[in-house]
């Protein structure tokens, strides 16, 4: 357990010193942390730093701190079924008329045409989406005023001395 707990600590710090190393506005990087922590909670497994990238281009945000954000989802990859089922409730809540919560899952003999069927995106894609940007929008605003407020007082520190 703890090579593990080293292994985690060593890969975190690499991220944060990289993070730290950054040049660029306060503004810019913590606009590019929040834009990778947003994508990172979005169920867009394969396009999320292709969608950092440009989202980065088009609000002119640091892309390396919204590389680094993104890849840090990469130590919760054991929490994703709970974070993806949270995101298909609140997504499947809200599309719900009457406002319903889903039935629990149940398993059943999976077959590969079902995986790009029109029907199961409406059904699990749509929710699914809905609900991993409406949980991402307040993890990534709370990391943009974090870190804006941290990046902006380092600044600040450092022309005092």
């Amino acid at each position: 357990m703890s090579v593990i707990m080293a292994k985690l600590t060593e890969y975190l710090g690499g991220l944060w010193r990289r993070l730290m190393a950054l040049e660029g506005t306060p503004h810019a990087i913590a606009g590019g942390v929040a834009v990778g922590i947003f994508f990172g909670f979005t169920p867009l497994f394969g396009f999320k730093t292709l969608l950092c990238l440009a989202a980065c281009a088009v609000f002119r945000l640091n892309p390396l701190a919204a590389v680094i954000a993104v890849t840090f989802h990469d130590i919760v990859t054991p929490l994703w079924p709970v974070i993806l089922r949270v995101e298909y409730a609140v997504g499947y809540w809200l599309l719900s008329n009457p406002h319903h919560f889903p039935a629990p899952f149940s398993f059943h003999e999976f077959k590969f045409t079902e995986l790009i069927s029109l029907k199961n995106f409406q059904e699990i894609g749509a929710p699914l989406m809905l609900g991993g940007i409406l949980v991402a929008l307040p993890f990534s605003a709370v990391t943009y005023v974090g870190f804006y407020t941290f990046l902006t007082s380092r600044a600040q520190r450092k022309l005092k001395s």
